[in-house]
């Protein structure tokens, strides 16, 4: 399982974590920063594989991705 945080300072709304996510994790949200751009959700991120896909694509960085341990 993994932990999954968006940065709502720095996403800019581009989608492309949508996009790209193999198991389509992200979903649109209607949630605004302080820019007013639409943040994506994490829905359902038991189900992700931790490829880190949309962390590496981020043109911002606004995606973290972490393993959590299964102790």
């Amino acid at each position: 399982m993994a932990r999954i945080t968006v940065d709502k300072a720095c996403c800019k709304g581009c989608d492309i974590c949508l996009t790209v996510c193999p198991k389509k994790i992200f979903v649109h949200s209607k949630k605004r920063n302080n820019y007013g751009t639409n943040m994506p959700d994490v829905s359902g991120a038991d189900g992700c594989i931790v490829c880190r896909t949309c962390e590496r694509l981020c043109p911002d960085g606004a995606i973290n991705v972490e393993e959590e341990d299964q102790t």
